[in-house]
């Protein structure tokens, strides 16, 4: 069984980008996976016991989701060393595309076909990638996904008034936001497992708090007025889904997005009971297994 271990790549402008990585060696195809807004790749995906990395790889394909330059244990930008209202918003989802792409490059030094996994803001990542940047993969996952958000949401997204160049979030902070999604309690051990491994990483900005960077939220009231990719451009075989509980990714905006792109091979599948975290919630079989299959019929 192939462990978790990690690479480290470099952006085209030179920035290191962290990559974390489980790889059987027989495996002929990868999956490579994008996190969204607030927390980097290890701990959106690969957390002790709810590592989705791991089940992709029990899976037989090789399995990497990389860190955003200013996430988990990739590069940061001095931004986010100084006081937060002395720098403009940092790391738009154009950024990060060209740090998935350093990645995506990486990954296929070993393995010729990727499916690309792009999660909440992370499908804004995806999207610039491919609908923008023009990069080919085997498949796209939009898992989450914020695409065109209701006007009602634009005061969600504030980066502050001047902006900020970054924010911090404290563990109450995160508990509460995925509680208030569920009707019942958040599942023991899934936080824990989360939380841990994000303050295990760069992240950490001390005293239980993590620091995230804040052009994330300029991408996400910016796309209240319009998309930041053309969905047209996409026509590669694409999965959209999410969460029935999920109200950080809505299902008008959802199926918006289904509805917009190229690619003529789509689904769009929702999991009943999911939130946005259903990753690590009773459900995630369900979402690993979605996902599984939409890989196995579009593969190779």
């Amino acid at each position: 069984m192939s462990e978790l271990d990690a690479l480290d790549v470099e952006s085209a402008d030179g920035t290191r980008i962290r990559v974390w990585r489980r790889a059987p060696e027989e495996a002929t195809e990868a999956v490579l996976f994008v996190h969204g807004a607030t927390y980097g790749g290890r701990a959106a995906f690969a957390p002790e016991g709810y590592s989705w990395l791991e089940d992709v790889a029990d899976a037989g394909r090789a399995a990497y989701a990389l860190d955003a330059r200013g996430y988990g244990d990739s590069g940061r930008p001095p931004e986010l060393d100084a006081p937060a209202g002395d720098g403009d918003p940092v790391v738009r989802a154009e950024t990060a595309a060209r740090d998935a792409q350093a990645a995506l490059d990486a990954v296929r030094e070993s393995v010729e076909t990727v499916h690309l996994v792009g999660y909440s803001w992370g499908s804004m990542t995806a999207g610039v990638l491919l609908g923008g940047l023009g990069v080919d993969v085997a498949s796209l996952v939009q898992y989450a996904p914020v695409y065109s958000p209701a006007a009602d949401r634009e005061s969600d997204f504030s980066p502050g008034d001047p902006p900020a160049a970054y924010r911090t979030v404290t563990e109450a902070e995160t508990r509460e936001r995925w509680a208030e999604q569920r009707p019942d309690p958040v599942p023991d051990g899934a936080f824990e497992a989360f939380w841990e491994t994000l303050l295990d990483s760069g992240q950490h900005a001390g005293e239980g708090r993590v620091v995230a960077p804040n052009g994330t939220l300029v991408d996400l009231t910016a796309a209240v007025d319009e998309p930041l990719y053309d969905p047209r451009a996409i026509e590669v075989p694409t999965l959209v889904v999410r969460g029935s509980l999920d109200t950080a990714s809505r299902r008008p905006d959802a199926l918006a997005l289904y509805d917009a792109l190229g690619a003529g091979d789509r689904t769009y599948t929702e999991v009943a009971g999911g939130t946005h975290f259903m990753q690590f919630e009773s459900v995630r079989r369900s979402l690993v297994g979605a996902v599984g299959s939409f890989h196995d019929r579009v593969g190779g």
